[in-house]
């Protein structure tokens, strides 16, 4: 499973680089920017969303940051951790992937079905969740 799993990453990272090219973007750079499309976020909020390195996203948003395509904004909760926004740039850039990643859906429920893709969605959200769990029994005592 774990070897399908690798193997799919790659195949979305190929075609998230291809849907994102056209828009000056990167899977990375759309990942991270997708991250703050909804609500501000601190890089570690989204690091622990995306299950990628904190490190990795302090490269990235800065990359974006200097692009002007998010910006830092004053976090309320905490002094130091500031929260991630979207510049209207950014919005721009996701509005052009938008149409190619709507095409590529279509395709791709032509060719799976739109049952079929609701079931493997939740089938996916399914062991994610379930990964979660057993990566955070870990730490505890196996006879509890």
């Amino acid at each position: 499973m774990a070897l399908t799993v690798f193997a799919l990453n790659g195949r979305f990272l190929k075609i998230a680089d291809q849907l994102a090219e056209p828009a000056g973007l990167t899977a990375t750079r759309w990942q991270v920017l997708g991250a703050v499309l909804n609500e501000p976020l601190t890089q570690a909020e989204i690091a622990r969303r995306m299950g990628i390195t904190r490190q990795s996203v302090q490269r990235t948003s800065t990359q974006l940051i200097e692009d002007g395509m998010i910006q830092f904004m004053p976090n309320p909760s905490h002094r130091k951790a500031m929260l991630l926004t979207p510049t209207e740039k950014g919005l721009e850039a996701i509005g052009k992937i938008g149409p190619q990643h709507a095409n590529f859906a279509n395709r791709l429920e032509i060719k799976l079905g739109k049952e079929r893709m609701a079931e493997l969605s939740e089938a996916l959200t399914e062991l994610q969740y379930a990964l979660e769990v057993v990566d955070l029994q870990e730490n505890e005592d196996p006879a509890s």
